[in-house]
């Protein structure tokens, strides 16, 4: 009889953000609106560097792949958060679920490498403005932007082949708006440990290899902008990195709150609030952020506009 309790539990329950009924229609507007706004942004952002040969170059190309990762972000969370928000059956299947998370883990770590990736290009074009061409090559770009999604779907499958080693027996509700790996170890029969480890190492390694990749990068770059004599040199470079930084500041600060101290991490509801920024705002702002002081792009858009 134990046994089959233990196999029973194939489907989870998604609490969500709140379980008070006045908020769920007026959440699912608001989430939406940034949905659509989102999509509309990084999928807006791919077709124009893809549409406007001025910026078929490195940084572009990156940050095109770094737009598709926030797309895949947002989409892995969003669509379903929404259904939730206007239905009564909040169960979600065991395969469902894994799928979500998978989707979700992969495209935020592909995002980690192609925010390193993207610091150490700024760091060859502003050092080495002579050598960019020759080191940055197209078939370079097409490499470091492979290997980011590679290293996202090699590392979710490592972490989903130990999820499915897991049993849950004691209760089937997920406190969450979606299937979080943190939220799955709470419930589960099995001793998580071995998840837990897994799940520190790689992140801590990864979260340290990639941040301390991007502030070398940027320190070395930062020195570069000011022994620059030119003033509209030294500014266009910083209003470039000064983008790449906020960007990383936002996922990194985010992400490391969440994942790396889970042990002393905030509080259920600070929690939430933390994934919330983490998967549906980040990919909300990021288009924006790369876009609205960068006159390569706005040029773009103009004479996209104007044919």
């Amino acid at each position: 009889m134990a046994e089959e309790n233990v196999t029973l539990v194939t489907e989870f329950v998604l609490t969500g953000l709140t379980d008070q009924p006045g908020l769920q229609v007026p959440l699912f507007l608001v989430f939406l609106i940034i949905y659509l706004i989102t999509m509309v942004g990084n999928l807006g952002l791919i077709a124009l560097i893809w549409k406007d040969p001025h910026l078929h170059t490195p940084m572009y190309f990156f940050l095109s792949s770094l737009a598709l990762a926030d797309a895949c972000t947002s989409s892995s969370v969003t669509p379903n958060m929404l259904i939730n928000f206007l239905s009564k059956n909040h169960k979600i299947s065991l395969a469902e679920c894994l799928t979500q998370f998978y989707c979700f883990g992969s495209s935020a770590t592909t995002e980690c490498f192609l925010l390193s990736v993207m610091a150490y290009d700024r760091y060859v074009a502003i050092c080495n403005p002579l050598l960019y061409p020759v080191v940055m090559s197209n078939n370079l770009c097409a490499q470091l932007i492979g290997a980011s999604y590679f290293v996202g779907f090699l590392h979710l499958t490592i972490h989903v082949s130990l999820l499915v080693r897991l049993t849950f027996c004691r209760s089937n509700v997920i406190h969450y708006f979606y299937c979080e790996i943190l939220q799955l170890f709470k419930i589960s029969c099995t001793d998580p440990t071995v998840n837990i480890l897994v799940i520190l190492i790689f992140s801590a390694f990864m979260q340290a290899f990639t941040f301390v990749t991007i502030m070398v990068s940027y320190a070395r770059v930062l020195f570069a902008i000011l022994k620059k004599k030119s003033e509209k040199g030294r500014r266009k470079a910083f209003s470039t990195c000064s983008a790449h930084l906020f960007s990383v500041s936002l996922f990194y600060g985010t992400l490391f709150l969440i994942y790396v101290g889970p042990g002393s991490g905030p509080d259920e509801n600070k929690e939430k609030m933390l994934s919330l920024f983490y998967t549906i705002i980040i990919p909300l702002l990021n288009p924006f952020i790369y876009s609205l002081r960068n006159k390569e792009v706005i040029g773009a858009l103009i004479r996209i506009i104007k044919k």
